[in-house]
């Protein structure tokens, strides 16, 4: 039996995830601003702990982790999974907006993981597992100030993984594309306030777009559930997973375009070098 701890667990991949592992005998924490909406959503059952949590608030996720291992003795797989998004141009987002974002994304990924390592460190296991976007490989107009906090994720992760390795600690960011989730509706995505005019054919479209492909979105989330079930704890996943075809062209079309670049300018990049032999290698 493997425990998660799972952050915005309540609903969306968060809650679908919970109620596989509950179902495969895996005990679960389920976290969530108010707990009573993580059991309305799951139910009850023995298996299951919900637990108060705002990840933004790190005494909160100290306090919960710390209730996790009362109960379950140890946590061997963490899926960061609470999170928003937040649909404008990038001069169109207001600091308030951008804070409020980086603190769910980001800052609360980095509460959690730092409320949770003490203990996976002391058992010499466990799986990391943060919930990042096709966002944090690719950014686009519309979703900058988002895509910059999965990017921080992504990050992070890539970090996490060369540091635990060592300890016998996985670290793998998920990043799924479009997936018919409410995360294109107001619960989940925000939007920019502020309308610029000479955003229109970018930032602007975009928003268009996400109105109407809300609840059609290609992917399934539920077996997008039933993989990240999967992925937990298996000691050969990725650093990197991505989920979604759309995701899978998105990565190869920025590849591709990366490498046309850097091949194009990398006479100019590795002109600033030093031209003696004494440079370190």
């Amino acid at each position: 039996m493997s425990v998660w701890f799972i952050t915005g667990a309540s609903r969306g991949f968060g809650a679908q995830v919970a109620k596989l592992a509950l179902a495969k005998g895996d005990a679960v924490v389920a976290t969530a601003r108010d707990p009573k909406s993580a059991i309305a959503s799951l139910g009850e059952h023995p298996n299951l702990l919900a637990v108060a949590l705002d990840v933004t608030d790190e005494a909160q996720a100290h306090a919960a982790v710390k209730e996790a291992i009362h109960r379950f003795g140890r946590i061997d797989i963490l899926l960061n999974n609470a999170g928003f998004g937040l649909l404008g141009a990038v001069e169109e987002a207001t600091a308030t907006e951008v804070e409020a974002l980086y603190r769910t994304n980001v800052f609360g990924v980095l509460n959690i993981c730092r409320a949770v390592l003490p203990h996976m460190r002391r058992a010499r296991s466990g799986h990391i597992l943060n919930i990042s976007s096709i966002g944090g490989y690719r950014s686009a107009a519309g979703f900058g100030v988002y895509c910059s906090t999965k990017f921080a994720v992504e990050g992070l992760t890539e970090a996490l993984a060369d540091e635990l390795a060592p300890l016998g600690i996985k670290a793998t960011v998920i990043e799924p594309g479009y997936f018919r989730t409410d995360f294109l509706d107001a619960r989940s995505l925000s939007t920019s306030g502020a309308r610029i005019d000479d955003y229109a054919e970018t930032a602007g479209a975009v928003r268009e777009h996400a109105a109407k492909l809300s609840h059609r979105q290609p992917g399934d989330p539920a077996k997008l559930a039933a993989a990240i079930v999967a992925l937990g704890g298996n000691p050969d996943a990725p650093l990197r997973m991505p989920f979604g075809s759309d995701t899978v062209a998105a990565i190869e079309a920025k590849n591709a375009f990366v490498a046309k670049e850097l091949a194009a300018w990398r006479e100019v990049s590795v002109s600033t070098d030093f031209t003696d032999s004494s440079a370190a290698v």
